[in-house]
């Protein structure tokens, strides 16, 4: 019998609250902080302590991506028993410079460990695979993404490959419009919904152009549609926004792809590299 494929209940949870509506804010303050409950109890009890109907709280799990309660319950069950993570403090306005850089580095830590879990190493091979053989590697991002973006072409430059990456959105869709079917494009966003990226999406989309998705565990069309999707985990806080959760986890799927084109291509990142470092060699005093 095949495994029981794992939905990450309490991540996805936490990574779409932001999209939330206010009463699916309320279903999932309830879950967050009330696991065990859930897990114990009936969604009837669930609606009475939230003070909603039954059918929010039916909806709300099937828009978690569950059939209904008992499969939700399934899960959450299966997620508490070893969970043993230390819960992370909140910045709060008191904390000095040394607590708050603790927790910083805390909970950058905790990003990585997450996006680690949810990220499905097939995938990942996958997409080593498709940039590997790709004739031109094209990345894309909007925002905060662009600056991951930027610094995934320069890191793969030095694997051999054919990278490119362009800052301005309007430079991005005409540059898209020019990929083929043997290129490959990496489109970065946490959301998987920014107008500026699907704009781009949907030409390569159109053109036939293999698409690599980094981006979160929430539903959309980047998430649906791409050829390969590599999961990231990122959520929000008091004085830390989702952009340097997902900035840091965006970032570490890059060193993954990076370092495994380094191994799988020895030769071609061998010579690539000693090209560079000839190149730059003048550059230092």
């Amino acid at each position: 019998m095949a495994a029981r494929e794992k939905r990450h209940c309490l991540l996805r949870i936490r990574s779409e609250y932001p999209q939330f509506t206010q009463t699916e804010r309320r279903v999932a303050d309830y879950i967050l902080e009330k696991p065990e409950r859930i897990v114990k109890g009936t969604i009837n009890e669930a609606a009475d302590d939230i003070g909603i109907a039954v059918s929010t709280v039916f909806r709300f799990c099937k828009t978690m991506g569950f059939k209904g309660y008992q499969d939700m319950k399934i899960e959450l069950a299966s997620e508490l028993v070893g969970a043993d993570k230390e819960e992370l403090e909140d910045i709060t306005r008191t904390d000095d410079e040394a607590k708050v850089t603790e927790k910083v580095f805390r909970s950058n830590i905790r990003t990585m460990e997450e996006t680690l879990e949810v990220l499905d190493t097939s995938e990942v091979a996958k997409a080593v695979k498709m940039l590997r053989q790709a004739d031109r590697v094209e990345f894309f991002g909007c925002g905060g993404s662009n600056i991951i973006a930027q610094d995934a072409c320069h890191k793969l430059l030095r694997t051999g490959l054919s990278v490119f990456s362009q800052a301005d959105n309007h430079m991005q869709l005409m540059s898209a419009s020019q990929l083929k079917n043997k290129d490959v494009a990496v489109l970065i966003s946490h959301s998987g919904t920014t107008k500026d990226v699907l704009d781009v999406f949907h030409i390569l989309k159109s053109g036939s152009v293999p698409v690599i998705a980094i981006t979160n565990l929430a539903k959309s069309p980047l998430r649906e549609r791409s050829d390969v999707v590599l999961t990231t985990v990122a959520e929000e806080a008091d004085y830390r926004p989702q952009i340097l959760s997902s900035a840091m986890s965006q970032m570490s799927v890059i060193d993954a792809l990076y370092v495994n084109l380094l191994v799988s291509g020895k030769e071609e990142s061998t010579s690539a590299w000693e090209k560079i470092t000839s190149a730059l060699s003048g550059k230092r005093m």
